[in-house]
């Protein structure tokens, strides 16, 4: 089994990700943790001096190295991933993608939490994030809307998963 779990930041794609490999036995992989061990920097470094189309580019990369190179896993992709390098198209055609789409005020409410370590949003008022959040999500939607599953719920449970993924 090869799921993708793809979402906004503050979607769940992390926590769910760990939960959901360890319930199927599945090899984990955090892109993003990846590429920061692979190039001994942080995303937020990596944007600021390499810019964001490096990022992108070794982001597809490699989404497209671990895919190809393992039988079964759960990728958690980073928010952007589906939305360059036809990385959608790609994770449609190699696995399970799986949209965790919670309403806004739970995003905005778990992203505050920890807006200190996301360099993107970390000097937003809840207000401006608010805004940023419905933006992005607009943006990114019509890549999301291409998941093989969508997951609308606020409140969600390794059952409600285990349904939908035994089910695709």
């Amino acid at each position: 089994m090869k799921l993708f779990l793809i979402g906004f930041m503050g979607a769940g794609k992390s926590y769910w990700g760990k939960q959901l490999a360890g319930h199927f036995g599945l090899p984990y992989f955090d892109l993003d943790e990846v590429i920061v061990e692979r190039e001994d920097m942080s995303v937020a470094d990596i944007f600021s001096e390499k810019g964001e189309e490096y990022f992108r580019t070794l982001e597809g990369e490699v989404l497209r190295e671990l895919t190809l190179s393992n039988d079964a896993f759960l990728i958690s992709c980073g928010g952007g991933t589906p939305c360059f390098s036809d990385a959608m198209d790609f994770m449609n055609a190699n696995g399970i993608t799986i949209w965790l789409n919670p309403s806004v005020p739970v995003i905005v409410e778990r992203l505050q939490r920890k807006q200190y370590k996301r360099p993107l949003i970390q000097d937003l008022s809840q207000e401006d994030l608010t805004a940023f959040t419905e933006k992005k999500l607009a943006e990114r939607q019509p890549f999301y809307e291409q998941s093989q599953i969508i997951i609308s719920d606020d409140e969600v449970s390794l059952e409600t998963f285990d349904k939908l993924i035994r089910n695709a």
